[in-house]
């Protein structure tokens, strides 16, 4: 908790400054007043195909489901201390699977590897504010770099634990947190262990974190945050993001990612000193952005990162993150806004990337990481992005995507060779 602590200090003398912005609490509409309740139905349909799959392996995965979930979001009481309650309920209904084809996430699997017809969850939290700082206990949804829950698949990630933010000061947003369990994205289960996206074996059971984002101006920000995660490592995380404008119709902006990682405690997935950074620089002209990107992984583990989201680097793409031992890696990205050419609410991209000098070999033999990845790894990685949303009448706000990607590696690099394709539809609603 020595994290936590830092925070909740720097978050106490941020309160004593309130006199620097506005009381969000002084304007409290109450609890009914205030409130808000919005649906969104999502239907999706997953399917990956694995091309190199040994005999006797599972070689394609397909899964058509359809998520309607509700959230709800009280008011505060008004008064100097403002009380209320976010709740959420997700549903998940099987539309078309089966043994052979299961796994794509989209729906929990029986033992006999079957998906499931249906899952749901619910979960809620409470919240108080004091001026423009709030704390909330309970279920919920987290943005930090160094713990974000993951929305990729059918239904999103939630995480249990304690929440600060505090924005008393103009343009700083500071926030600090500890949670100790978490909801898969195709679990039912609110109480399940935390968990690492590579590692294998024991992780620890409570992660810490504080950080924030300045912004400098309106064209520069700043974002630092630090975490423990509990008996493993001390991650840290840094970013720098920058928008100058040229003309009009045409702007660069420059983005700069790193995170430190080191074992600490017992150091429960081996020895670990990662040291990942990402650099990506784009240019805006008219309806077109052309964005390049490099990454490097510096350590003999690779970059990993507890809860599905946690990893704000350029390179982590729809399949690969492009984050392994030593890993060094390009993208080159286009993107196209059809509203210049009178089709507003359409938009692609197409991204190419490319990995190489991989080299797990030298993890520690009794962590987490051994054997995970082999010498001399490369991979490479294309995706298509197509999206529509509706811009007016009955089904405004209506979106329909498309997203196609291919990666192709060679042994060392273990991700495999994989063609893979997703349609979402999405409709959401506020009924409040």
């Amino acid at each position: 908790m020595h994290v936590v602590t830092q925070g909740v200090t720097a978050l106490a003398v941020s309160l004593a400054c309130a006199m620097a912005q506005a009381s969000e609490q002084s304007e409290s509409e109450g609890f009914v007043e205030g409130s808000s309740l919005r649906l969104l139905n999502r239907n999706f349909y997953f399917n990956r195909d694995f091309r190199d799959a040994a005999p006797g392996d599972q070689s394609y995965r397909e899964e058509w489901a359809h998520g309607i979930m509700a959230f709800y979001e009280s008011g505060f009481t008004q008064g100097s201390v403002g009380f209320g309650v976010d709740a959420f309920g997700l549903q998940g209904l099987k539309l078309d699977s089966g043994r052979g084809r299961s796994g794509a996430g989209l729906l929990p699997v029986d033992s006999d590897d079957r998906p499931e017809d249906d899952y749901s969850s619910a979960g809620a939290a409470v919240k108080v504010r004091v001026s423009n700082t709030e704390l909330r206990y309970g279920n919920m949804r987290t943005e930090a770099p160094v713990f974000a829950t993951g929305d990729s698949r059918l239904l999103p990630e939630t995480a249990t634990g304690l929440l600060l933010q505090s924005k008393e000061i103009e343009d700083l947003d500071l926030q600090a947190g500890h949670f100790t369990a978490y909801k898969l994205r195709n679990s039912s289960n609110q109480d399940e262990d935390l968990y690492l996206n590579y590692g294998e074996g024991r992780i620890g059971r409570s992660i810490d974190f504080v950080g924030g984002t300045y912004a400098l101006s309106k064209q520069l920000s700043a974002s630092l945050y630090a975490s423990d995660f509990e008996e493993t490592w001390h991650q840290y995380y840094g970013n720098l993001n920058y928008t100058l404008p040229l003309t009009d119709t045409q702007a660069l902006d420059f983005d700069a990612n790193l995170y430190k990682t080191r074992d600490t405690g017992k150091a429960l997935q081996g020895e670990i000193d990662n040291t990942t950074y990402s650099l990506a620089l784009g240019y805006t002209f008219g309806a077109h952005k052309l964005t390049l990107a490099h990454q490097h992984v510096d350590g003999n583990t690779p970059f990993d990162f507890v809860g599905g989201d946690s990893i704000f680097l350029a390179n982590s793409v729809n399949y690969s993150d492009f984050n392994g031992a030593n890993e060094r890696s390009w993208q080159v990205r286009y993107d196209l806004d059809f509203a210049s050419y009178g089709v507003p609410g359409l938009k692609f991209s197409a991204r190419y990337l490319k990995g190489d000098h991989i080299d797990g070999s030298k993890a520690d033999p009794l962590g987490g990481y051994a054997g995970l990845q082999g010498e001399d790894g490369k991979h490479w990685e294309r995706n298509f992005d197509l999206r529509y949303v509706v811009q007016s009448g009955a089904a405004k706000d209506l979106s329909l995507r498309l997203r196609h990607t291919t990666h192709r590696a060679n042994e060392a690099q273990a991700e495999g060779d994989v063609d893979e394709v997703r349609v979402i539809v999405e409709y959401p609603l506020e009924l409040f």
